[in-house]
Formats: structure tokens, sequence, C-alpha cells
């Protein structure tokens, strides 16, 4: 069953199931004698578990990860339609614990999670003439594969943070509070679920109703990118280079490729948020977020997805390929036929030409790993090791060669590259949802630095981590604020 057409039936069931409320008889303990019955119900289940990562126009990887984590980067700043005050004061980094959008980073994680947790749970008892047992481990191994993701934006997002692995199915203090487990216990869970995510098919054995599943490929990407920002180079190396050398991966041969809807789940997609517009499912909100709100028939919003004065648009050459899907310096209108020139370039990657009228009904998928990605994760391990060895030049100049910007200078220092590969992934994966997280694991020196040359003068140490959210401390007293967070 194709990811992108789940009924919403099976959707809201997982959607209720995941809920841990205040009933006497919270429905969770019911789950797994009313659903997980046999293999359709197992797939159903998974599959509403896959549309928790962008199932509403402000869910983690549809909007909420771009309000809630980019603003608070050098490349983002809240737009003038942005009425949000959580929004701004994440812009401005005045944000504190009691910001609503930190508060739903943290819910909707843990939400996703549970259902992972009961996936993980209930689908090992289904009876064995019920389900396939190929099918059982595979769906298993997806489960472990989204927690794991999910786990990773937490760690980074908010440092330790509760490491729960049981669906909640009682309301005792026990089970509801809990503790935070250690940055170094969640990265061990982490890693341990994404090696049994590597048991997943390679993606290319998925029929056209599965694709967009987690992969081998796919698990072992973000094993890279998961050493990767531990700083494990050995291990971030070896699994690059596992993926370049095994999974059958490519770049597109042009840029513009990545968001063609046409190609959609091809050769460079490692994992992708799966959006289908006008169809009664989802669309990318990106795009109206990001599209002008003045162009007659255009139907923008402009709110939320400014570029920082700081000049990301400036940084990337007049003939890299990369700069005319990124950004749009003006549009015809469809209305009177005139063209109308921008105040400062916005963001474009998601724009569908299908939908000029309804953006938020765009169908252009979000990549959360994609290819571009593995090569540069190589490239900077492989610095790290060795310096600008042969390997990781090689590795950088594959993504710079398609982008048309020519080969990267030899000879260059360990330092001097390492900046050459943060400064490409920052042209590569613009509005991918990594500019936050490569400025944070580079430290607080380099965050702030980054964030005061791009005009945002708040920026402190303490915003390389989110706080807790108050919400949580007040439910929860075995919840501790994060350290950098107390009496911020």
């Amino acid at each position: 069953m194709k990811i992108t057409n789940i009924l919403f039936a099976s959707t809201l069931l997982i959607g209720i199931v995941s809920c841990s409320k205040l009933d006497e008889k919270p429905e969770s303990l019911l789950v797994s004698e009313q659903f997980y019955l046999n293999e359709n119900q197992a797939v159903s289940a998974v599959n509403g578990t896959y549309r928790k990562l962008y199932e509403s126009g402000q869910s983690i990887y549809n909007s909420l990860f771009q309000i809630g984590v980019e603003m608070a980067t050098d490349d983002y700043e809240a737009g003038p339609r942005a009425r949000n005050a959580h929004v701004r004061a994440i812009s401005n980094l005045t944000h504190d614990a009691s910001n609503d959008r930190m508060e739903q980073l943290w819910k909707q994680s843990y939400d996703a999670i549970n259902a992972s947790n009961q996936n993980i749970e209930y689908i090992a008892l289904i009876s064995p003439e019920k389900i396939n047992d190929a099918i059982r481990k595979r769906l298993i191994n997806e489960a472990k594969f989204l927690r794991a993701l999910h786990y990773f934006n937490l760690v980074r997002w908010f440092g330790p943070v509760p490491l729960v692995l049981k669906p909640v199915t009682s309301l005792s203090t026990e089970e509801l509070y809990v503790t935070k487990a250690s940055e170094k216990e969640v990265y061990n869970q982490i890693i341990a679920d994404l090696k049994d995510a590597e048991n997943l098919p390679n993606y290319k054995s998925y029929g056209d109703n599965d694709k967009g599943r987690a992969s081998s490929g796919a698990a072992k990407s973000i094993l890279a990118k998961v050493y990767l920002t531990q700083q494990d180079w050995s291990n971030a190396k070896l699994k690059a280079q596992d993926v370049i050398d095994k999974e059958g991966y490519d770049l597109f041969p042009e840029f513009t490729d990545v968001f063609n809807i046409d190609k959609k789940n091809g050769i460079e997609h490692i994992f992708s948020a799966q959006f289908k517009g006008n169809s009664g499912y989802q669309g990318n909100s990106l795009a109206s977020r990001s599209a002008p709100a003045d162009i007659p028939g255009i139907n923008g919003d402009y709110a939320d997805a400014w570029h920082a004065e700081g000049g990301l648009y400036g940084t990337f050459s007049k003939q890299d390929k990369r700069l005319n899907t990124t950004f749009t310096t003006g549009m015809i209108s469809p209305v009177d036929g005139k063209y109308y020139a921008l105040a400062k370039p916005q963001f474009n990657k998601y724009y569908d030409e299908s939908v000029v009228g309804n953006q938020s009904q765009s169908s252009k998928n979000l990549p959360i790993i994609r290819y571009a990605e593995v090569l540069l994760i190589l490239a900077e391990a492989e610095n790290e090791l060795n310096g600008s060895t042969l390997l990781a030049q090689t590795s950088l100049n594959k993504v710079r060669v398609r982008a048309a910007t020519g080969d990267i200078e030899k000879n260059l220092s360990k330092d001097d590259f390492r900046e050459a590969v943060f400064e490409e992934r920052r042209k590569e994966l613009t509005f991918e949802y990594q500019r936050w997280f490569d400025l944070a694991r580079r430290g607080a020196t380099y965050y702030v630095a980054k964030l005061k040359a791009a005009g945002k003068t708040n920026a402190a140490p303490r915003h390389i981590h989110f706080p807790t959210p108050q919400r949580e401390l007040n439910l929860n007293p075995n919840l501790k604020q994060h350290p950098d967070w107390v009496n911020n």
C-alpha cells in the first residue's frame, strides 16, 4: 500500500491509540486486542506512523521544523506576515521554555515514538498464521528506523531526554513520570535501532506501491549521520562508503531533478517526507509559506520563510545551478500575466507549478536525507581523519560539479576544507532542515559567531539546544531543565 495513499480511517485509528489521554481506561490499553490482529492491520499501523512525520500543516517535517528550529539559524528569519509571537521569538532568539513550538516538537516526537513502540511490541505478537514472517520483520525494523529518527532529532534539539522504549499502557507514575536518559544512552539506542533497520530491503526491491518506505540504505545513511554528529569519524566514513558502494544510489544529472514531482523517490532520494496535494492527502505547506502573498493568483503566505539578512542568497555564485531552484526573485501572475519582482529573494524549492493558486497542495517531497548528503558526510569524515585527501576532494567535487561551481581548491588545510564542506552543505541542503543541526554540532562559539554575523545579536551559547518545554516540566516532577536554560 503506497504510503501517500493510506486510508484516513487507519491513520485516524493510529493517531487515536497513540494519545495518552487521561481516561480511566486509556485507549492504548485496548490496542493489541482491537487492532494488530493480522498483516493488513500491521501494515496500516506502520503506515500511520510514517504519516506522523508530515500528516498536517504543522507536523514535524511539514513546517514545524522550519518555524520551530530553522528560524534559529543564520539562514531564516520570520517574514513580515509572521503573526505567531512564538515563531518571532525563535527568529529573534528570545524564546524560552514556554515557547509553544518547543512544546510541539517534544509532543509530536513522543507521540510518534509511542506509535513506533506500539508497532514494535504488538506486531511481534500477531499469530504466525496471520502475518508473513518476512513482512513482520520488515515492519518492526521500519518502526525501529522511525523511532531512531525521532530520537535523533530529540537528542540534538534538547540534549538528555526520556528514553521510552515500551508503549504507554497505564497511568501509573512509573510510566508517566519518566526521567531523562543521558545523551550517550539515547545515542546507543539510536544506533541499535538503526543497525536492526539495516536489515530492511534495498530500496530497489520495493514496488511502486511501497515507494518511500525506509530501506537498508536509509538506515545506513542516517547511521552515518549519527556517527558524524558524535564525531565518530571512522564509523561515519565506513557507513557512508557502505551506502555509496552497495546501495545503488547516485546523483540526478541536474539539481532541478531532485525537486521534480515526476522523479520523486528516485535514484538520489534515500528517505523523504511524502506529499501528495489535491488528493485527499497532505500537501507540502512549505510551498505556501515561502510563496509570495502579493502577486495576483499566487496566494502564498510570505510569513515564515524569509532568508536572514546575513545574505544566504549572496553566498551562491551566479553560475551555481542550485540558485534558481532554491530561490526566486520574481514571478509572473497567472491572473494578469505581469511579472512581479520581489523585495528580496524567496525560497522556491517546493513551489509546485501545477497548483499555482493553492501552494498548500504542493506535491513536492521534502528530502530527509539524500545521496548528495552522504557524499558530503564522506568528505567531512575523511577530512577529519586524514585531511583533504583525494577521497575527500572527490566526494565533495561530485556535488560541486553538478552545481557547476567547479572543483574545490586543492591542498586546502583541514580547517579550510572543513569550512568548505559546511558551506557546501549550506547551499546544497538549503530549506531541507539541516542548517541548525550543522551549526549546533560545531559548538556554541561557532553557532554564536555565525548568528551574530547574520545580524541576530541575541545569539548565546545556550541556543545550541532548545529548553525542555515548561509544560512537560509542570506535568512531570522527575524532569529537569537543561542546565544551559536554568535561570534563563
